[in-house]
């Protein structure tokens, strides 16, 4: 009995230094995980969600062609990073707001996304980089334009990848003010996108010595542009600006040349596509002015890349599209320059890299989200050679000037 007691009190011990042991262990483990910023554990799988709308006025630039752009860039990196394999999801967010946001929770809580990206309506762009941010997810937006994802509503891992409205307005008004264009009309679209536009826009003409005589607020979808172009006529405006996209754009540019506004007033786009100078043809496009990110044949190696995402699409890339390409192989760089998915870490390292590839050349990724990289003024041929080759540079504009300065930024992660 004495033995069994004895051999008893023994193995209470040994266990207890066992476990005091494995207890030890995993604090120093867990202490090491948090002070290296990473997970000890691999992933299984590295998931890209794409939400892009599929159906509607944003399909031709957005749509489908955003999938295939982000299909390119997981087999251009060979299909898996840090030895595991690469999904890509995707999803059609309707033009919605809580459509956008019911799919990220979704892709965020069961599918286990690490990024998303594209989201070109602003509404959507804003809501869902915070809902993301929030549960420690990666956003790359490549479509909304609004500047508020990297100003007032900036989040921790929320990017503004390819343009922003600040950066389309002062590439084009200073443009169009250094050839005498003082006096301006807006037509823009009544939501995010437009009323960020016009105000970036409305600061760098009044800054610049110019003025804006009237402006009119359109609902996102309309068809019938008549009574806002009369007002434009009416204004006497040297240049009337189309603050809207997609169709949108299409349909107001068409109705603007049937009421010949060309003829006495200068028309100016504010994000023109090429699919938008395709559909609209050489007839009413030639000599529109603009500012870009990027264009399909802007250099022989955005040719390349371009052509074959043809050999794929039926189409040219747009902008938004080349972007998602751009943000998807930037991301899966910093993945495997972590060596982790860790949201902190990448996030980290995509603020340390420089983005040079078949869209950029220097582009960096500010605290703020913000990437800075050159951008474009540029015009739709007059004689194009052939069927896609519509746009031509008039002048390259450097970051510093297309963008604002970083010390000024609003972002609370900044100014705090």
């Amino acid at each position: 009995m004495q033995d069994s007691w004895s051999e008893m009190m023994n193995k209470l011990i040994t266990a207890g230094m066992l476990s005091s042991l494995l207890l030890a262990t995993g604090l120093a483990h867990a202490a090491n995980e948090s002070e290296n910023g990473a997970q000890a554990v691999a992933p299984e799988v590295i998931t890209i969600g794409v939400m892009a709308e599929m159906s509607g006025i944003y399909k031709d630039f957005e749509g489908p062609g955003t999938v295939v752009a982000a299909q390119m860039a997981i087999d251009d990196f060979g299909g898996k990073v840090l030895d595991v394999p690469i999904k890509l999801i995707s999803a059609d967010y309707q033009n919605k707001p809580e459509v956008a946001l019911s799919i990220a929770r979704r892709w965020i809580d069961l599918d286990k996304v690490d990024m998303m990206t594209s989201l070109s309506n602003s509404a959507v762009g804003i809501g869902v980089q915070k809902l993301a941010s929030d549960k420690d997810t990666i956003t790359i937006n490549v479509g909304s334009g609004t500047t508020k994802l990297a100003e007032i509503d900036c989040t921790k891992y929320g990017i503004q990848y390819a343009y922003n409205t600040y950066a389309i307005a002062s590439g084009l008004a200073s443009g169009v003010m250094k050839t005498g264009g003082d006096t301006w009309f807006f037509i823009t679209a009544d939501y995010a996108y437009g009323k960020s536009m016009e105000q970036d826009a409305r600061n760098i003409i009044e800054k610049s010595g110019g003025h804006v005589v009237g402006s009119v607020k359109v609902p996102l979808g309309t068809t019938d542009f008549s009574s806002y172009l009369l007002q434009a006529q009416a204004s006497g405006a040297k240049v009337v600006a189309l603050a809207n996209g997609g169709q949108d754009f299409v349909n107001s540019l068409k109705q603007a040349k049937e009421f010949q506004i060309d003829k006495g007033q200068q028309l100016v786009g504010t994000v023109v596509f090429i699919t938008d100078a395709k559909s609209l043809g050489k007839e009413i496009a030639s000599g529109l002015t603009f500012t870009s990110p990027w264009y399909w044949n802007i250099t022989d190696e955005a040719e390349q890349w371009s052509r074959r995402f043809y050999d794929k699409h039926g189409a040219m890339p747009t902008f938004i599209q080349g972007g998602v390409y751009s943000a998807v192989s930037s991301y899966l760089k910093a993945v495997e320059q972590a060596g982790t998915n860790e949201p902190e870490a990448v996030r980290k390292v995509l603020g340390e890299m420089e983005i040079n590839d078949m869209y950029m050349k220097g582009g960096k990724i500010m605290p703020n989200g913000l990437n800075f990289h050159e951008m474009y003024l540029v015009r739709v041929k007059d004689n194009p050679s052939e069927e896609w080759d519509l746009f031509e540079t008039v002048t390259a504009v450097p970051a510093g000037e297309a963008f604002k300065a970083y010390q000024d930024s609003e972002c609370p992660l900044v100014a705090g």
